[in-house]
């Protein structure tokens, strides 16, 4: 896997009010560093940018990222290099759609010079994991050694896991083939300690930046159910996944340390406690 980056000036979190202007999103992408990483980024050979949004099913924002934010985040990643390769790719564990339909139906395959890829049908590779809490090992798709990850998701609680950002956006790289043990749902085995699952799986492969959506917010499931009121009507972004999580679970009401997946990867794969600190709250 690209390791994550060590450059201690890269910002861990900022956030920024929205107010329907796509402009604020450039802004909050520059304050966060990442036109300053991608600037010197000087990547190996067959080394790409993968974007990976939230498409859990068919169902709109919020329930799923929208168009806009990915295509907003492409335009800034190839305004600073045109050069960089940028794939979207999501694996969803939805049983009734497949993930290219999922990418036409939410309107994905308009967006330009990037390619998509459904990690659900990818080629996998056994990552070990001596020190897991879930699993010894995961089967994760080959692809992911050579990219740089953005996990972009939407704010959103969850009625296993508390919420539903970053890190747990993860589950979507774990091919179905590997994860599916019993129910409906192709991720199924998340279901079982799926605190430690998540965990587990972002020790093997975290997300490099983090683009969370919380401009509107479900604040009592991931599926359906009431937005936030008032509405979150905000942008998240940083480095530390741990960090954007903490945030995230603030904006829902919740403390980020009664989120157990949060509180496993705190000071173990980021910090939660840095977005307090934020000076753009």
């Amino acid at each position: 896997m690209i390791r994550a980056p060590s450059n201690q000036e890269l910002r861990p979190v900022v956030s920024s009010r929205f107010d329907s202007d796509t402009n604020v999103l450039r802004q909050l992408l520059e304050d966060a560093g990442l036109g300053t990483f991608l600037s010197s980024w000087r990547p190996e050979e067959g080394a790409f940018v993968l974007i990976k949004p939230n498409l859990v099913n068919a169902s709109p924002f919020p329930v799923t990222t929208p168009k806009w934010i990915v295509e907003g985040l492409v335009d800034f990643i190839h305004g600073i290099d045109p050069s960089i390769t940028i794939v979207v790719a999501e694996g969803t564990g939805d049983p009734d759609t497949e993930t290219m339909d999922l990418f036409r139906i939410h309107g994905y395959a308009s967006i330009k010079r990037v390619d998509f890829v459904d990690l659900n049908r990818e080629d996998c590779k056994e990552y070990k994991l001596p020190n897991g809490l879930r699993w010894k090992s995961l089967f994760l798709p080959r692809v992911l050694e050579s990219a740089f990850i953005i996990s972009v998701p939407v704010l959103k609680a969850h009625t296993l896991a508390g919420v539903t950002l970053c890190m747990k956006n993860m589950i979507g790289v774990c091919p179905s083939k590997h994860f599916q043990n019993g129910g409906f749902w192709r991720k199924s085995s998340f279901h079982q300690r799926i605190h430690e699952s998540i965990f587990d799986l972002n020790c093997a492969v975290k997300p490099h930046f983090c683009l969370l959506d919380a401009t509107v917010g479900m604040s009592s499931g991931h599926l359906s159910g009431p937005t936030c009121s008032p509405l979150a009507n905000r942008l998240v972004a940083g480095f530390d996944p741990v960090a954007v999580d903490a945030l995230g679970a603030w904006l829902l009401g919740r403390n980020w340390y009664d989120i157990k997946h949060i509180r496993l990867a705190n000071k173990v794969l980021g910090e939660a406690t840095v977005w307090q600190t934020s000076n753009n709250m």
